[in-house]
């Protein structure tokens, strides 16, 4: 990899983690200082072993991370289908056991484990925790030497330098990334959820799966510029003004073409495009941004 990949929690096993539900904490990971700009891949629903996995776009999108030098992954659950007895969706109709598809996943993804920034865990992915103890997320974040985090990872990800002026300092960028829940088959419904989700902490991107759905919504809010200026009509305080963030969420495709169980319980055709976000300083040369020139910018590729 380019660049150092770290986390605050240095040193502790995968499994350790596991034992007990623990409070939010973050990875950062430093990259190239060559870079310009940066792509992240939100990798989600892959659902390897059901009948209707579509390889050649999944293959096309692990392509993408190997064909740019500045593209970056991060892993966003429900790696396999896993249906079980006890669970929604046939059993007999799956092309592969739990364990060859654990197996398969990691043999894909192992090639450009170097670009994988983090994993987290999906619904499906939580079957086989929940009936066997046996965490199959956890598998494929130590087979590829990411960091793991079951409910979701908070990312700080560092590039380039230039940043306010400055030769040595990074574009930063925050991400916030969970897998999804429940059931919404609206627009509305989708994105509402990880509208909720994003009021609970602070980042750039939010990304969301689980509804196969493939949304983007940018979100400005408003925060205190730290600088400030004396003005003599209030000699006890000093005046600041405030400074736009925009915050963007996204939901994330999967690799499911139409059929099987989705038709018979009445769910559309999903998109089989995976969506793509883009951070960049300001000496990125691909990017025009009228009509101003913020210091940070990101951008959703649909």
């Amino acid at each position: 990899m380019a660049g150092d990949m770290a986390h605050v929690s240095e040193g502790e096993g995968v499994m350790e983690k596991l034992k007990a539900p623990r409070e939010i904490e973050w990875f950062e990971c430093n990259l190239s200082k060559d870079f310009t700009s940066l792509y992240l891949v939100g990798i989600s629903d892959i659902h390897a072993g059901d009948p209707q996995f579509s390889e050649w776009h999944f293959d096309r999108t692990l392509k993408f991370l190997t064909s740019h030098e500045n593209a970056y992954g991060l892993l966003n659950g429900d790696y396999g289908n896993f249906v079980g007895r006890a669970s929604v969706g046939n059993i007999f109709r799956q092309t592969m056991t739990p364990q060859e598809q654990r197996d398969y996943v990691i043999k894909k993804i192992k090639p450009v484990k170097e670009k994988i920034l983090a994993v987290d865990m999906g619904n499906h992915d939580e079957r086989i925790y929940k009936a066997t103890g046996i965490d199959i997320c956890a598998d494929i974040a130590e087979a590829l030497g990411a960091p793991y985090r079951p409910e979701g990872v908070w990312l700080k990800i560092g590039f380039g330098q230039g940043r306010d002026g400055r030769a040595n300092r990074q574009y930063v960028y925050w991400v916030y990334a969970t897998h999804g829940f429940g059931g919404a088959r609206t627009k509305g419904g989708q994105l509402s959820k990880i509208q909720r989700e994003s009021t609970y902490i602070h980042a750039d991107v939010y990304m969301m799966s689980h509804d196969h759905a493939v949304l983007a919504a940018p979100e400005p809010y408003l925060i205190a510029d730290p600088r400030a200026f004396s003005d003599p009509r209030y000699p006890m305080c000093r005046i600041g003004r405030a400074v736009a963030h925009r915050k963007i969420l996204v939901k994330t495709n999967a690799y499911l073409k139409w059929g099987g169980w989705a038709e018979m319980k009445g769910f559309g055709p999903v998109d089989l495009e995976t969506p793509i976000i883009q951070f960049a300083g300001n000496d990125c040369s691909d990017w025009e941004f009228p009509p101003n020139k913020g210091e940070k910018k990101v951008r959703f590729i649909g």
